[in-house]
């Protein structure tokens, strides 16, 4: 598999995740990014025994894009603790079929995650106590773009709950991302994926104290993606 390193550092090491494999292990056994990441690392360096590398946030499997990796524990620690404080700006790129009326703005509810069945649900502020565990959920939105009838929206999530763009674009807007049937898209990609992609993260480097931005080019084997190629080349 070519791994498409986006950043690294003695401390930090960003890649472009497929769409498709996993950021972390599961009951399935599949091998997951973190695997490539830590032979890609292994290799480079030719370093003995196991490689150090600490999961900091995680990717849906069936989106792409920028996914982030500690090299060091303190690199983990602080970066986990930029996550929780939300000091790390994210930005997504989703395609849907359907125009979101108005083109931009925020959506905010709570958001509960049903495990049994791997799906969260928007539920009431009044039912959010019922459903132990329900979060609030905000993020910004706004149109980029029109081919056909597929649209491309820019998303910066502002908390980070599971599914959250998922379920809140499909339940709160109306607008479900191209592929993803577990939220109300009519339309199956063929690979099984959804066109929801990690485009970048900003932050304050942990250790250098440095502005990073980190941006992931758009699948180049998806042709509903290449789509927007020409205006995404900003």
């Amino acid at each position: 598999m070519h791994l498409q390193v986006l950043f690294e550092d003695n401390h930090l090491i960003a890649v472009n995740k497929p769409a498709g494999l996993l950021s972390q292990g599961d009951e399935t056994g599949d091998r997951t990014v973190m695997d490539w990441v830590k032979a890609y690392i292994k290799h480079r360096y030719n370093k003995p025994g196991d490689v150090f590398l600490g999961s900091i946030h995680r990717l849906d499997r069936p989106v792409s894009g920028v996914i982030i990796f500690a090299r060091t524990s303190k690199a983990l620690k602080r970066m986990t603790e930029l996550f929780r404080d939300r000091k790390v700006t994210k930005t997504y790129w989703a395609i849907t079929t359907e125009q979101p009326d108005p083109i931009e703005g925020n959506l905010k509810g709570y958001i509960y995650k049903d495990t049994s069945k791997n799906r969260s649900k928007i539920v009431p502020k009044a039912d959010s106590n019922r459903h132990k565990g329900a979060k609030m959920a905000k993020l910004d939105y706004r149109l980029l773009g029109r081919v056909g009838t597929n649209i491309l929206l820019e998303v910066k999530p502002e908390t980070g709950r599971p599914h959250q763009i998922r379920v809140q674009l499909a339940d709160q807007l109306k607008t479900p991302i191209h592929g993803d049937l577990k939220y109300g898209s009519r339309l199956r990609n063929q690979d099984g994926n959804i066109n929801l992609h990690a485009r970048k993260l900003e932050f304050q480097h942990p250790v250098t104290k440095e502005a990073v931005k980190i941006e992931a080019p758009i699948p180049e084997i998806d042709q509903l993606w290449q789509l927007f190629a020409e205006m995404t080349e900003w």
